[in-house]
């Protein structure tokens, strides 16, 4: 019989919430031999909240697996003196984020408890007092990944994650932004070579920008077609954006000015169509594989390669042997960046680009398309009835 221990919080006290193993499918309590030990630093218990001592969240039992299941586990309770907990509205899943505890398990941590969909669209239950956060707001983050996501009735964020959601955003538009839209940002911008000033008019720095030429993989994509956005907005005025056949005329409306279909041909054999014109200054990854390595062949000598895939170098091809500036990283949740970008929301500069909308049922299906490939734009998991 599944099992899950009284839920009691104590003041400077330790609770431990043991979950017992159940059978793999949905709407069964979720068990993988783990315990969650935090200090308490208020008295009180989770009926006080007024909202349920149980939620039904999305659950990677295995790491290894990409077997999700629907369960039902104790609502979350604020540890942390920066935690806000939010009732999730929506929230989208990473390509990727399935392995991530494979991948980095020295970030992830063995004691993460492993609820996916990093993205959050909520509103505020609790909050600390000086947060600036209240009860009621309504709110938007990338939570960071080595702690539970938002696939979840409930979740937590932290007040430096979080920022008042953009007012011209449905709950769905706004969980397809957090993770897509700050990554292309702190790419461009943050690693990469453009000049953010170019966004709020400095006519200098967009005048910088349109001399830089840039190329973006897996450009119809959630990360994708924001850089593709905000590249134009920019002022980069040669943005070749590498897409499938069916998503040529998406990416042109976004701002890309040439497309290359990589059914037909490879970025190499692109490049090696006109070696003069068609070195690139800029590359931005949004996929990995076999696209960044190609990529080495189009990014022309002292260009730079920003990928959020993969270590560009250990893709580059034995016979390209040019000097590079090239990095791989990870985002960082940023408040005060995605605040930015609701700036950009609100002003009509960008928008966010959803595939589809899937119940909280369906949640399988949401992740199984990501993890395709196949997805244009974000797909989004409605966890409650108000998206």
């Amino acid at each position: 019989m599944s099992r899950v221990t009284s839920l009691v919080i104590i003041s400077h006290k330790v609770f431990t919430s043991t979950f017992t193993r159940t059978r793999l499918h949905s709407n069964h309590l979720f068990s993988s031999n783990f315990a969650i030990n935090r200090p308490q630093p208020i008295t009180r218990t989770i009926a006080s909240l007024n909202i349920p001592t149980t939620m039904k969240a999305v659950l990677q039992p295995d790491k290894k697996s990409h077997n999700l299941i629907l369960s039902e586990i104790p609502v979350p309770v604020p540890t942390h003196p920066e935690e806000v907990l939010v009732k999730v509205h929506a929230t989208a899943p990473c390509k990727g984020e399935l392995d991530w505890a494979l991948w980095a398990p020295d970030f992830i941590g063995d004691d993460k408890i492993p609820i996916p969909g990093q993205d959050l669209a909520g509103t505020v239950v609790t909050a600390p007092e000086s947060s600036g956060f209240k009860t009621g707001d309504e709110v938007y983050a990338r939570i960071e990944a080595n702690r539970a996501g938002a696939a979840a009735e409930y979740t937590l964020a932290r007040v430096p994650e979080l920022v008042i959601r953009p007012k011209n955003l449905t709950w769905a538009e706004t969980a397809a932004t957090p993770i897509s839209a700050l990554t292309a940002y702190q790419s461009l911008f943050t690693k990469g070579p453009l000049d953010p000033s170019a966004l709020n008019g400095d006519t200098a720095a967009k005048e910088k920008n349109s001399k830089i030429s840039l190329l973006i993989t897996a450009a119809a994509g959630g990360v994708g077609s924001w850089a593709v956005q905000l590249a134009s907005a920019a002022g980069v005025s040669r943005l070749v954006a590498v897409v499938g056949p069916k998503n040529g005329d998406f990416v042109r409306g976004l701002g890309a000015t040439e497309t290359v279909d990589y059914k037909k041909q490879s970025i190499g054999e692109w490049a090696a169509e006109d070696p003069e014109s068609r070195q690139i200054d800029f590359v931005f990854d949004c996929i990995g594989g076999q696209s960044l390595v190609q990529s080495w062949y189009a990014v022309r000598e002292g260009g730079t390669i920003v990928s959020v895939c993969s270590v560009p170098e250990d893709n580059r091809p034995a016979d390209v042997k040019k000097k590079v500036e090239s990095l791989w990283f990870v985002i960082t949740p940023l408040g005060k960046d995605l605040d930015i970008i609701t700036g950009f929301l609100e002003a009509g500069k960008v928008k966010p680009n959803i595939d589809s909308v899937v119940k909280f049922g369906e949640f399988a299906e949401a992740w199984d398309k990501v993890e395709s490939g196949r997805a244009r734009g974000k797909v989004i998991v409605q966890v409650s009835d108000s998206v």
